[in-house]
């Protein structure tokens, strides 16, 4: 079952970039997936605004205590993925501005997310690319940059405290 937003895109043949509609929808799609990966190992994430229209920052942030990951992703069923050089000097830019680790994330279908450090793009004539097969031989994949620690519920109560009674209001910390 698809969702208003999903109908409403899927109503125009391109997105405001001039991509077809389903490329911006499965690119949606694979940013909220890895999302959540990124969530259930203990990192806050934040997906950014405009992901998949603008290029002036990574897709998804991935924060936890000192550290964080910067991630464009790219779901892309081709032997090579490739970067045009606004966008790869962009990413190479958001890295020297701040401590993020930037990652771009190739999702290969059935095979999963694969995580290449900027230095690792070839210069083409065109544009910034790297091969599957050399994607592969990295091997880079997110319990190798994320460390595993998976989300846990937390309960906090405060010991011997008295509870309301129903005619007093609880005290505001």
């Amino acid at each position: 079952m698809q969702s208003c937003m999903e109908n409403l895109i899927i109503s125009r043949s391109q997105n405001n970039s001039g991509e077809p509609v389903h490329r911006y929808i499965t690119g949606a799609r694979s940013e909220r997936e890895l999302l959540d990966k990124c969530y259930k190992l203990g990192y806050s994430v934040v997906r950014a605004a405009g992901s998949g229209v603008n290029a002036l920052g990574p897709d998804i942030l991935a924060l936890k205590g000192d550290v964080c990951f910067a991630i464009e992703c790219k779901a892309w069923d081709r032997g090579s993925l490739s970067l045009d050089p606004d966008q790869y000097m962009k990413l190479v830019e958001w890295e020297r501005n701040n401590t993020s680790r930037t990652f771009v994330a190739w999702k290969i279908s059935h095979k999963g997310w694969y995580f290449i450090k900027l230095d690792e793009f070839t210069k083409g004539e065109k544009n910034y690319n790297v091969t599957m097969r050399k994607t592969f031989e990295i091997n880079r994949v997110l319990e190798s940059i994320l460390p595993q620690q998976e989300r846990k519920m937390v309960v906090v109560s405060e010991p011997d405290a008295p509870e309301p009674s129903q005619n007093q209001t609880p005290a505001l910390a």
